[in-house]
């Protein structure tokens, strides 16, 4: 089954297509699929980002359409970044804004954080998906790894001593945010074609 990712995110299309295609889906960005477009978010749940970005992919192409949203919540920060995750500190770098994150932490007695994501699918025919992934962890003292993108370098998943950026794509899939929801998506997607199947 073919799938259209509402992203042209090359790092995200990558996490994606290491989760999805194993389990028999073909993933393709907006872009291969001639969609050339980039939804506004302005949502204020991870949900209703990601419902925008598909919606709006799925009306100009007229095929099934997937997307996320997914950010950092620190809990010294009152779950900030959250859904403004992309967006946090302007103009700054990712490694500027997760060090700008890592001093404010530093000056708390909590380290908690948790990275969440959304994903929805949605058909010409007006079905949805939702599924969600959460992976919880700690704050780091410092950056460290180059296996990853966005606040991956000082996030800690609970049971690991190294940062998410340290892991390989195989460990990492198979404990974070956006491996969790997409899985659920796929099982989702199977029982949804099983039912298609058995009404024929």
């Amino acid at each position: 089954m073919r799938i259209i990712l509402a992203s042209n995110n090359r790092d995200k299309l990558r996490e994606v297509r290491e989760i999805l295609e194993p389990l028999g889906y073909e993933v393709i960005s907006q872009r291969e699929a001639g969609c050339r477009i980039e939804a506004e978010e302005t949502g204020e749940t991870f949900v209703e980002n990601a419902r925008i970005k598909a919606l709006a992919a799925m009306k100009l192409t007229g095929m099934p359409c997937v997307a996320d949203d997914s950010g950092l919540e620190v809990n010294a920060m009152g779950g900030a970044p959250g859904v403004y995750s992309s967006r946090y500190c302007g103009e700054l770098s990712y490694a500027e804004t997760c060090q700008k994150i890592i001093n404010i932490v530093n000056c708390s007695d909590d380290r908690g954080a948790r990275f969440r994501c959304a994903v929805v699918c949605c058909f010409p025919d007006g079905r949805e998906i939702v599924c969600e992934g959460t992976v919880e962890g700690t704050v780091g003292t410092m950056l460290e790894g180059e296996n990853g993108f966005g606040y991956d370098p000082l996030f800690i998943p609970d049971g690991y001593a190294k940062s998410m950026a340290c892991l390989t794509d195989e460990e990492k899939n198979a404990i974070s945010h956006r491996g969790r929801a997409f899985r659920e998506l796929a099982k989702k997607l199977a029982a949804l074609n099983d039912g298609a199947d058995e009404g024929e």
